[in-house]
């Protein structure tokens, strides 16, 4: 080779390398496709027999011969076969492929050797899913792409709101139509409250009534005001508001029976009442009393018409999304049954197992850990339940409550007037006068 070969080679590699970096910041899903894609894809061909032997993967062939433990007489070694793979198929984030069990596999076996598939084809994470008897499907992630989500897109959508991205790298969106209604737990500054304010940012230009229930002063909620159709800051005013919403949830049917039909989506535009979304921030302001006789029945009474909304609302236009640091049965006995009424579950990192349980464990067991492995530099990083009973690791756009609150300022004129519960906090006030 001449040297002015050598050095158009060299000039040739450099120029690889540069624009190699480049993609690899500014288009990573171009880098994936063009460099990442075919090295893991390779690598997973070439240590698939291996991997799949040394983490009982593979099944051992045995021939019809005489045993001795678990080599043949003859001295002829077992042979292990892995299970039929398919070849993998590039995603935008990483690599999929089918894998056919042999008679008698399980996928349980895949799903401990998760580990040990993603260090061994060099990737962020793989994750272990049984669509179908006798098949799992492995989802390889190249790397993580909740670290710096971008911000996704999604169609607009009335009850519809984007809050941050799934682990896919497709949209995380809240579709309130599709499921009704929300638990969201999570410890301090994990990203909760962000959470809600980007929910709160998303729902504040369309035509839908915002109610606040903030018994820790309004510390949070009480930030977007002047977009709320109500907010309460104590657990007297929200027994109240939640009252006037249950006898609401009553007129509302008595429209839909009187039109003959199921749900106020059926009604004409002129006589659809305005949907209510329920924040509720910190659920166990709601049930925790001191020991009092009216401490008591207020707790009651948030109870029960909770649990009312809950049952009621998906058909009539009235949803919850309910927040708490910490959710278990010994707030009290309607916890456990309003938790059964909450299809969408959020959880972020928390601090005892018991709410991760509380949360997803009724869903998916395997969602549990995944949400008990989130560490405290993940802010924002949750697992959430999905319209089709999955779960994802996701991550919520980062929406600072400033950006929030003048969102919630600009769109101030489309508050909708709630008459029930403005009545009910002015009969509340009115009695507090007297």
């Amino acid at each position: 080779m001449g040297p002015i070969t050598l050095a158009f080679a060299l000039a040739a590699l450099a120029w690889m390398l540069v624009v190699g970096d480049w993609l690899r910041q500014h288009r990573p899903v171009w880098h994936w496709y063009i460099a990442g894609y075919p090295v893991t894809a390779l690598r997973v061909l070439w240590t698939w027999r291996r991997v799949t032997t040394l983490n009982d993967l593979a099944v051992s062939r045995r021939p019809p011969r005489g045993l001795v433990g678990d080599a043949i007489v003859k001295g002829e070694a077992l042979r292990p076969v892995p299970p039929r793979a398919s070849f993998p198929k590039a995603t935008r984030t990483g690599l999929s492929l089918i894998v056919r069990l042999h008679a008698g596999q399980t996928p349980a076996p895949f799903m401990a050797a998760a580990d040990a598939l993603a260090h061994a084809w060099r990737v962020h994470a793989v994750r272990v899913t049984s669509p179908e008897r006798g098949i799992v499907h492995l989802t390889a992630t190249a790397t993580d792409p909740l670290e710096r989500p971008g911000i996704a897109t999604a169609p607009a959508a009335l009850m519809s709101a984007l809050i941050g991205v799934l682990e896919s790298g497709g949209a995380w969106v809240m579709n309130l139509r599709l499921v009704p209604h929300w638990l969201i737990v999570g410890a301090t500054r994990t990203g909760k409250s962000t959470l809600l304010a980007r929910l709160v940012a998303q729902l504040a230009p369309q035509s839908v009534a915002l109610v606040g229930i903030d018994c820790k002063g309004g510390m949070e909620l009480g930030l977007f005001a002047r977009r709320l159709s109500a907010l309460t800051t104590s657990r007297r005013e929200a027994v109240a508001v939640l009252g006037a919403l249950v006898v609401d949830l009553q007129h509302r049917m008595a429209a839909c029976r009187a039109a003959g039909v199921r749900s106020i989506w059926e009604l004409p535009d002129k006589l659809r009442p305005v949907p209510v979304v329920v924040i509720v921030d910190e659920l166990a302001e709601l049930y925790l009393t001191d020991g009092t006789r009216t401490g008591k029945a207020e707790a009651e009474q948030c109870s029960t018409s909770l649990l009312r909304l809950a049952q009621l609302g998906a058909a009539l236009g009235v949803h919850l999304v309910i927040a708490g640091q910490r959710v278990g049965s010994d707030l009290g006995p309607g916890v456990t049954a309003l938790r059964a009424q909450l299809s969408g579950r959020i959880c972020h990192r928390v601090n005892d197992p018991g709410t991760a349980e509380m949360a997803l464990g009724d869903l998916n067991k395997d969602a549990v850990a995944v949400a008990q492995s989130i560490t405290a530099e993940e802010r924002g990083v949750a697992v959430c339940t999905g319209a089709d009973g999955g779960w994802d690791r996701a991550r919520s756009h980062l929406t600072t409550a400033e950006e929030a609150t003048a969102t919630a300022a600009k769109h101030a004129a489309l508050t909708p007037e709630l008459p029930s519960v403005t009545h009910a906090l002015a009969a509340l006030e009115g009695s507090a006068d007297a």
